[in-house]
């Protein structure tokens, strides 16, 4: 089974840092497109990073400079490094991606997102 597993997610105060971890597992042979979704109650889901094909980045302009997607060793494996933290960015925090299986049909994955709680 193709999925998306969120980690990482807690409590921190303003100003500290936290990191998010994105793992794509199941009959995958390669991961595209990763994106970090959040959501607020009440709000509306924000698009808050993403790292496309050949490793070029976007972020939302309320996190930049503050947030880092970023890939690792792992393969399939994404990270949100959040620093600076403010209350406002308390949301829960959705990951994205395409992935190619092994028999080269692509899929849109979503994960079941980690609670970000960012105490003033």
């Amino acid at each position: 089974q193709r999925q998306l597993v969120e980690s990482g997610g807690g409590f921190a105060q303003a100003g500290g840092s936290m990191r998010l971890s994105c793992n794509a597992s199941g009959d995958i042979i390669s991961t595209h497109e990763f994106r970090w979704f959040r959501q607020a109650p009440g709000k509306e889901r924000e698009l808050v990073a993403q790292m496309r094909n050949g490793g070029s980045t976007k972020y939302a302009d309320s996190v930049k400079g503050r947030f880092t997607i970023a890939t690792g060793s792992a393969k399939n494996v994404v990270y949100l490094q959040m620093n600076s933290l403010k209350f406002e960015d308390t949301a829960e925090y959705i990951c994205n991606a395409f992935v190619v299986d092994m028999a080269g049909s692509v899929y849109g994955l979503w994960g079941q997102g980690t609670q970000v709680t960012v105490s003033p």
